[in-house]
């Protein structure tokens, strides 16, 4: 007998009223906006009069380097907040919103999986309540205002050469990266190279998610970055008028979203940049509405430690002022022995010499992760095809590197599955904690780049393109204060260095940054390194072919 789809189990689900899940959590229900019987926007008025509320304990969850063979940091997420509650604690699960594009692309959606799936799962892998479309449209908007401000006399000298803020749209479309706007009559604007992004690489998706309030939102939004004059000056947001018009596009997307998982456990999905070309957490607003609303917050961060983790770390937890109280991290048998040098068709068999080969990718994680002085508890995410000599070979791994671990069965069990994990991480939780984040506000850029390049991915130096030579230097001669942000290196995710067929623990290579660029309104400044883009493409089979609806509306292939 096969196991179920996500989308079959997802489809039983026992649901509760939202205004009930609101009702449990102490939420009044002129305190929520209602998207349905399942969905709910949590508004000011809650946040506000629960400013003073103590907040409960920040659990992160991340992974290994991500593989074809997966590694389930979501379904983790999930599963250990239903185990939280079989085990008598409150929790509450903060996790980022899914993009269209990986849903109709090769990734599929981010619901997580199994038994331990956030509800409902159709309607939040795809338009939700409308958040990325409001991101999209805010976003373009400032790019038609400012070419209309270069066709309508130009009056701030905008060279249009220099345009940095690109239009975007929530699909992968590979046609979109390099194109020409602005052909036909005069009347169609100022020809120009533009170039398309993916929403979640939006600053506006970035500003969205480090803003705290509308006031702290309209200031982001401002501070954007978007052109230079024809005699070098920079051009902002808040010099094109156009400012107070995005808020009002957004003001609905910035209330954090309450839906259930399958066991009813309440969670709290808002936002959505990559990890891999972004900085890959869920919003600010979220996790701290989190933190008010339970025990214990679980949240997570895009693809693998060295990049959502280390962002969440560097750049969120610095600007927000949070403290996690424990770290998980997640990894499986496949996805190490997929490291040790196996092909995704050779994983379901025992081969503990791959599997020793590939261990190192999980030491690298931990590692690293010992940096920040939080405490760490490895999940092993177990498979149905794992042998007991396989999984004792990555529970000795983890002892000799003397942090905790605990077998997780939440795809296939949901919250029952997860219960030692939970009592691990509560324990965990416990212990003395003297986070700080890796480098310090005062270094220069490429400071910083190189201790993440050397201490993260373990690269032995850091090559600059001469464009991002010219950009940094220009970036730290516009504003002093520039140089003291945090930065957010846009890198492969499927590799501890810039080049995705380095797997295991990479030594002896360089960093090639051959982009920079400046997120003023986000707080910080991004670093593109080696071949890594911010409009993916479609791949030969997307999972959109997979994708239908019958007549009765039952949808299928989503995953």
């Amino acid at each position: 007998m096969s196991f179920p789809s996500d989308i079959e189990i997802s489809s039983k689900a026992v649901m509760k009223p939202i205004t009930e899940i609101a009702a449990e959590l102490g939420i009044r229900d002129e305190e929520i906006e209602q998207y349905g019987r399942y969905k709910a926007k949590i508004n000011d008025n809650f946040i506000k009069r629960n400013a003073d509320r103590k907040d409960g304990k920040l659990v992160l969850v991340t992974a290994i380097n991500p593989t074809p063979a997966g590694e389930g940091k979501t379904t983790t997420t999930v599963g250990l907040g239903q185990a939280m509650k079989r085990i008598g604690k409150k929790a509450v699960i903060a996790l980022r919103e899914p993009s269209l594009g990986p849903v109709f692309g090769i990734k599929g959606g981010a619901a997580g999986g199994g038994y331990s799936q956030v509800v409902p799962m159709e309607d939040i892998n795809l338009h939700f309540t409308g958040d990325f479309h409001a991101i999209t449209s805010a976003n373009n908007l400032l790019c038609a205002v400012l070419d209309n401000s270069i066709q309508q006399g130009n009056e701030l000298s905008i060279d249009p050469r220099t345009v940095i803020f690109k239009r975007v749209i929530d699909m992968n479309d590979r046609a979109l990266r390099n194109t020409v706007i602005g052909l036909g009559k005069k009347t169609d604007g100022v020809p120009r190279e533009e170039h398309f992004m993916i929403t979640v690489a939006s600053e506006v998706m970035a500003v969205l998610c480090m803003a705290d309030s509308i006031a702290d939102l309209k200031r982001r939004l401002g501070n954007i970055l978007v052109a230079y004059t024809y005699d070098n000056r920079p051009v902002y947001a808040r010099d094109l008028g156009c400012v107070g018009a995005m808020t009002v596009l957004l003001k609905d997307a910035l209330k954090p979203n309450l839906v259930q998982t399958l066991e009813n456990t309440p969670a709290i999905i808002h936002g959505g940049p990559f990890a891999n070309i972004a900085h890959g957490c869920n919003s600010v607003r979220a996790t701290k509405l989190a933190l008010k609303l339970g025990d214990y917050a679980i949240t997570e961060a895009g693809f693998g430690a060295d990049l959502g983790a280390e962002k969440f770390l560097d750049i969120k937890c610095r600007a927000a002022g949070l403290r996690p109280s424990c770290i998980v991290l997640v990894a499986t048998v496949r996805a190490l022995k997929y490291n040790g040098g196996l092909k995704k068709t050779e994983l379901a068999g025992e081969n503990l010499e791959a599997l020793g080969k590939g261990v190192c990718n999980l030491e690298a994680h931990i590692d690293n992760l010992k940096k920040y002085n939080v405490p760490i508890v490895v999940a092993i995410n177990r498979f149905a095809d794992d042998s007991v000599a396989e999984l004792e070979t990555v529970k000795r791994v983890c002892e000799a590197k003397g942090v905790d671990f605990a077998l997780s069965e939440v795809f296939a069990k949901g919250g029952e599955g997860g219960t030692e994990l939970a009592e691990k991480v509560v324990a965990a939780c416990e212990k003395e904690n003297n986070f700080a984040p890796l480098y310090p506000d005062g270094l220069s850029i490429k400071e910083k780049i190189g201790v993440i390049a050397r201490e993260i991915y373990g690269a032995s130096g850091v090559n600059y393109d001469p464009a991002a030579e010219k950009e940094i230097a220009r970036i730290e001669a516009l504003d002093g204060s520039y140089a003291r942000l945090p930065v957010c290196i846009a890198k492969t995710q499927y590799s501890l260095s810039d080049d995705q067929t380095k797997l295991g623990r990479p030594t002896g290579f360089e960093l090639n940054v051959r982009e920079v660029k400046l997120s003023a309104g986000a707080g910080f400044t991004v670093v593109l390194t080696g071949s890594i883009m911010t409009m993916p493409g479609l791949s030969k089979e997307p999972a959109a072919y997979h994708i239908d609806i019958d007549d009765d509306g039952v949808i299928t292939g989503l995953s």
